[in-house]
């Protein structure tokens, strides 16, 4: 009983971030990682030590090529996904270009296009992915450069782009001519089997560009990256890359590569998807017994769960009174050109399963307190 008390007083006194999009250190794979730094060092030292060309690591790009299915110039690999992305967008889209954005998106997406000066137009996300039928609205007789889609367990939305809605956007974009970003960095982090066909293995007019990262398959710290596409375009962005910086991170992509290449990615991906399972389906059975009135997608897989709470909850408010309760969030107009205020976004992989309920209470607390001031 004492050494509950202990734990239940030391938890306490430290505040619960379900803020952050990055795994706990406990699931990270030091030994694995450290392992492939050795063997890389030993066979491929030469690459993993001198500069390469803005495509990356050749190995590692054969890997992904097989991965998908499709030819190594297809291929280039990034210092992680938002280089990747970064990349893209400056690459497609300039001042005044009209780029289709969900809603909620990811909110670094939101701020890349509004520092470029881009039009942001934005639909709404269902529980199944985006509104195929409103982004269809939305493209219909005005040009259109790029549409930005995140399809497996999406940030910050958590839901899944359904079969049907893929084949009709990949549709739209041959049809209209914009290009299809399918930012896919979730996608192997599957709790319910393997997620479904990418719209790159849907595309025959070469208007779909994937992107994909290791930072969620190994580390965050690994910052590796890629982007699968037209020959045309990925030779354009690698020149770019290399005009830019020479090449990205050749010691990590030789790391990236070994394991890849000697199982321990796929072992690694096994383990964490079962420490995350265990922890959203902590998050969720909280959220239901906790704060009842609150919406949400039960995610099947990634990192986050989407909160929607009543019209009368402003989440900038509740995340302020959260704090002082010891616990943090992102609140929901982050994640929006506008709107917002009554969501918010939950991370469950920064937390582990002890965590969560005292977590979960500690925002139930802060709703309280928020309606509690609003009454007086």
């Amino acid at each position: 009983m004492r050494g509950r008390v202990h734990i239940l007083a030391a938890m306490a006194a430290e505040t619960i971030s379900f803020a952050r999009g990055a795994p706990s250190a406990d699931i990270l794979p030091a030994d694995a990682v450290r392992d492939a730094a050795a063997r890389a060092l030993e066979s491929d030292w030469k690459r993993a030590l001198s500069y390469g060309t803005g495509r990356g690591h050749p190995g590692l790009c054969e890997w992904i090529a097989e991965l998908h299915g499709v030819e190594p110039e297809r291929v280039m690999v990034t210092n992680g996904s938002m280089e990747a992305a970064s990349l893209l967008f400056r690459h497609f889209v300039g001042a005044g270009d009209r780029v289709v954005v969900e809603q909620p998106s990811y909110d670094r997406t939101l701020l890349i296009l509004d520092r470029i000066g881009a039009e942001r137009v934005g639909v709404h996300l269902e529980a199944d992915g985006v509104d195929v039928e409103r982004l269809a609205e939305a493209t219909a007789g005005v040009d259109t450069a790029l549409a930005h889609v995140i399809p497996n367990f999406h940030n910050p939305a958590g839901c899944t782009l359904a079969a049907a809605k893929r084949e009709r956007l990949v549709a739209l974009a041959g049809e209209r001519g914009f290009y299809l970003f399918e930012d896919d960095p979730y996608r192997l982090i599957s709790f319910e089997g393997e997620a479904g066909r990418t719209m790159l293995e849907m595309d025959q007019a070469d208007r779909v560009i994937h992107a994909s990262s290791f930072s969620k398959t190994v580390s965050p710290g690994v910052r590796v990256g890629y982007l699968v596409g037209p020959p045309k375009e990925i030779a354009a962005l690698a020149k770019t890359a290399g005009e830019t910086f020479i090449s990205p991170n050749m010691l990590a992509e030789s790391i990236v590569w070994e394991l890849c290449t000697s199982g321990a990615l796929e072992e690694n991906v096994a383990n964490v998807n079962e420490a995350l399972k265990a922890r959203r389906d902590a998050l969720v059975e909280a959220l239901r017994e906790k704060i009842p009135e609150a919406e949400f997608v039960v995610p099947e897989g990634g990192y986050f769960l989407w909160l929607d709470l009543n019209d009368d909850v402003d989440t900038g408010e509740l995340l302020e009174a959260a704090k002082s309760e010891g616990v943090t969030f992102v609140a929901g107009p982050d994640f929006m050109i506008q709107g917002g205020s009554s969501s918010l976004r939950l991370s469950f992989a920064p937390v582990t399963v002890e965590e969560i309920p005292e977590g979960v209470e500690r925002i139930a607390r802060a709703l309280e307190s928020v309606r509690a001031r609003a009454a007086a």
